[in-house]
């Protein structure tokens, strides 16, 4: 469970105001000393991030927030961390002290919560101390369900555990990354250069996750490296797919008979953590691309760039080529875009390995929002090589929507 890549993981953020007890919630759900406790107001200053695992729902991130109610410049500049956790956010946990009930604070924030779909349960912590509020009156007032726990002894826990499992969204937990394309048996070819890229010793996360995926839909997989790819079909293998690095799709395109569908890890994540369509339709705008226009690429992590990098130095020469001269690049890396986004002609943004399913559906709601096209890096490299069409073909629907357009 902890091996659970952070960006598979469902998000349940706790949001109320300062001292309802949300950081001792996070501890009587995990049950350890995650957060820290203490009763003057204001201690939990940044977002905390806690992954454990809830069954059946599996594994999950708890959030725990600063309050809502903050005061003073800081305490502006905390409720707006807790508010852009919203970004992220699957599920939500409203903590209400027994003894305060609820104001405008909590209806605010319900409001900004349901305005982006997130789905929300009410806690009434503080229960061990006498009087409850009346779970009716506060359900029907804030239209969301309540439940009457005490993170102190531990009470009403279990009930708060089954009511999370209750409201979590389904659709999440059903994504798969591409055993829904094939059939038990089927065999995929995955290619996976081993160059100064690699990390020493063990594959990177978006290789290993597909191959598990295959292997829970009871498929077959080789793993072979670029130069390795021609010896499959020599020696009479039929793959019914061949997922590659981005980077070697000219040598695969070109091995690969036109009988046997190939595609990439990061096409195949821009469809499990993100949206396909948009994304493919985003590719339209390299070919609009001119010298001295603006082109934003944006990873959801930091790492060691290497020589090659591809975000550093291969991306930005292709997209050179292909507009005809100097373009502008900035790059960003971790949570969020720059806020001047409508500046940019483009957006190319990584493969989100490393940021759950709502985060990447938020950025690309940004970039629609500001007007700017995005893309991401398998698409735009699948593109810029004159084969997005061949890339798209395990995925029918979006190919015969957008295959007039993009060539």
């Amino acid at each position: 469970m902890e091996a659970t890549s952070r960006g598979m993981r469902l998000f349940i953020a706790i949001f109320g105001r300062r001292n309802t007890g949300k950081s001792s919630l996070i501890n009587a759900l995990t049950k350890q000393d995650i957060a820290l406790v203490s009763p003057v107001p204001g201690t939990t200053t940044d977002p905390v991030y806690k992954s454990m695992e809830i069954l059946p729902i599996g594994p999950v991130v708890l959030i725990d927030t600063a309050g809502i109610d903050d005061e003073g410049e800081l305490g502006r500049l905390r409720v707006e961390r807790t508010m852009a956790v919203l970004n992220s956010t699957d599920l939500a946990l409203l903590v209400i002290d027994q003894g305060l009930g609820f104001a405008d604070w909590e209806r605010q924030l319900l409001d900004q919560i349901k305005a982006k779909g997130i789905p929300v349960v009410g806690v009434v912590n503080k229960t061990d101390l006498g009087k409850r509020d009346d779970l009716e009156v506060l359900s029907q007032a804030l239209a969301i369900p309540f439940v009457p726990v005490s993170a102190l002894t531990g009470a009403g826990i279990e009930d708060l555990k089954m009511e999370i499992i209750r409201r979590a969204p389904t659709e999440l937990m059903e994504q798969v990354i591409i055993g829904d394309l094939l059939q038990p048996e089927d065999l995929v070819v995955l290619v996976v250069p081993i160059d100064a890229a690699a990390p020493k010793g063990r594959l990177i996360l978006p290789q290993v996750q597909v191959l598990r995926d295959l292997l829970d839909h009871r498929c077959m997989a080789a793993v072979v490296q670029p130069e390795q790819l021609s010896a499959v079909f020599t020696m009479g293998l039929k793959p019914k797919l061949v997922v590659t690095d981005s980077q070697a799709f000219a040598l695969v395109n070109r091995v690969t008979p036109s009988g046997v569908q190939i595609t990439s890890f990061s096409i195949l994540f821009a469809r499990y953590k993100g949206d396909l369509a948009t994304l493919v339709a985003g590719a339209k705008a390299i070919d609009r691309l001119q010298p001295g226009d603006r082109v934003l690429i944006a990873e959801a992590c930091t790492h060691h760039r290497v020589k090659d990098d591809i975000g550093s130095v291969k991306l930005p020469k292709w997209l050179k080529d292909k507009a005809g001269g100097e373009l502008n690049f900035e790059w960003s890396s971790g949570k969020g875009f720059p806020p001047n986004l409508t500046d940019y002609s483009l957006v190319i943004h990584c493969g989100a390995c490393m940021i759950n399913r709502r985060e990447m559906l938020f950025r690309i709601m940004e970039a629609r929002k500001a007007g700017v096209p995005i893309v991401n890096y398998g698409v735009a490299i699948a593109h810029l090589h004159g084969i997005l069409s061949r890339t798209l073909t395990p995925f029918p629907k979006i190919k015969q929507l957008l295959e007039g357009d993009i060539a």
